[in-house]
């Protein structure tokens, strides 16, 4: 019997001591880390790469996953970035045209410890009462002292600068070397199907670490500059605002996703804060100010810019242009002066609803407009 059909007693314990217990999918070393749930019915492949799911263990509300396998055409980054998984049930078997293997091998393979037979619903009706908190999963069917203690050290998400570990450690380039527009795009975790997007307008992309000053990257002589998603607290990646003003001050249009919304909120005065337990699923409604229009989103964050429909506090300069329906949050931004707007939700979302996707284009058009060629294609 291999060790991918050999389950074994494992466990899920939050940090308030609730327990939750299940059966180990394959061996894995104990993790630990912050448990959140999300609600994607599809897209676990897209989820498990995405780095902003970086140090995090991610309850799956859908009842089972795995069913249509993994493919090498939609990942978002290199390697799964989950800390673990926990599940009501694993597929034992796949059946897609694209696919080349299983969810739980290709798991298996990176060492992330997959927790199946949990009662998701009670799990994610937990977190959503009381909060997302840190949790370790391990094996056996009892907890051990080893298991609380690792529990107790592992560090608050708050204050942590995620963004640095997820980067790209040299610049690379993405987009046919002939395309006529060259956007330069700051790494904090981005995900590989923003890149598709740009190149699909166009532009070749120059991704960069998260720590490259402004000079470095206008010396790249960008036509527009992106600040990218990615996991952690923004509010603990110090280097960033200092960048993002001066890029901003050139007057190159900038556009932002999710933790670079996050990012240009904190460059103009304003603050974040960390949500009780995030927004993270493909079927958030979002209202869009100026037209009344309500878009159904996906979304992956647990913090979130502070301000209501009438501001930003600390930051006049900037409005607001997008309310989360659920909870009024902001999660939508642009400068009053500058060519610079960021969204809070993932319009580049695949698979996911597609109603944002023509912010991409709008981003084009003032890329186009700075270099003087008109008006964007659809």
């Amino acid at each position: 019997m291999s060790e991918l059909t050999a389950r074994r007693p494992g466990f899920l314990l939050l940090e308030d001591g609730t327990l939750f217990r299940g059966a180990l999918v394959a061996d894995a070393p104990q993790v630990v880390a912050e448990v959140v749930f999300t609600t994607n019915m599809t897209g676990y492949q897209e989820v498990f790469t995405d780095p902003s799911y970086k140090g995090q263990i991610v309850v799956m509300t859908a009842p089972m996953i795995g069913n249509y396998g993994i493919n090498r055409e939609d990942p978002e980054s290199s390697a799964p970035q989950v800390a673990g998984v926990v599940m009501r049930e694993m597929s034992k078997h796949y059946s897609n045209w694209r696919a080349d293997r299983d969810l739980a091998s290709w798991l298996a393979a990176a060492g992330v410890p997959m927790l199946e037979g949990v009662d998701t619903r009670q799990l994610t009706r937990h977190l959503r009462s009381s909060g997302v908190m840190r949790g370790v999963i391990d094996a056996g069917a009892t907890v051990t002292d080893a298991a609380r203690d690792a529990l107790a050290a592992c560090p608050s998400m708050e204050g942590l600068d995620l963004a640095s570990t997820v980067t790209t450690s040299a610049p690379y380039e993405w987009g046919g070397k002939d395309a006529p527009y060259h956007i330069v795009a700051y790494d904090y975790g981005i995900k590989r199907n923003i890149l598709r997007l740009f190149e699909d307008q166009g532009c070749r992309v120059t991704v960069v670490p998260s720590t490259t000053t402004a000079d470095e990257a206008m010396a790249l002589e960008p036509d527009g500059v992106f600040f990218s998603n990615g996991p952690g607290d923004p509010a603990a990646v110090s280097y960033a605002p200092a960048t993002i003003r001066a890029i901003a001050r050139t007057k190159v249009p900038v556009f932002g996703i999710c933790l670079g919304h996050q990012l240009i909120a904190l460059s103009f005065g304003g603050e974040t804060v960390k949500l009780p337990y995030g927004h993270r699923g493909g079927n958030h409604p979002v209202k869009e100010l100026d037209t009344g229009r309500v878009l159904i989103t996906s979304q992956n964050h647990g913090f979130a810019v502070a301000g209501s429909e009438s501001g930003i506090p600390g930051a006049p300069d900037l409005e607001v242009t997008h309310l989360n329906l659920n909870d009024q949050t902001v999660e939508g931004l642009r400068h009053k002066h500058l060519p610079v707007f960021a969204v809070q939700y993932h319009p580049e979302a695949a698979p996911g609803p597609h109603d944002a996707r023509p912010l991409f284009t709008e981003f084009m058009k003032a890329v186009r407009s700075d270099v003087g060629q008109g008006e964007p294609t659809a």
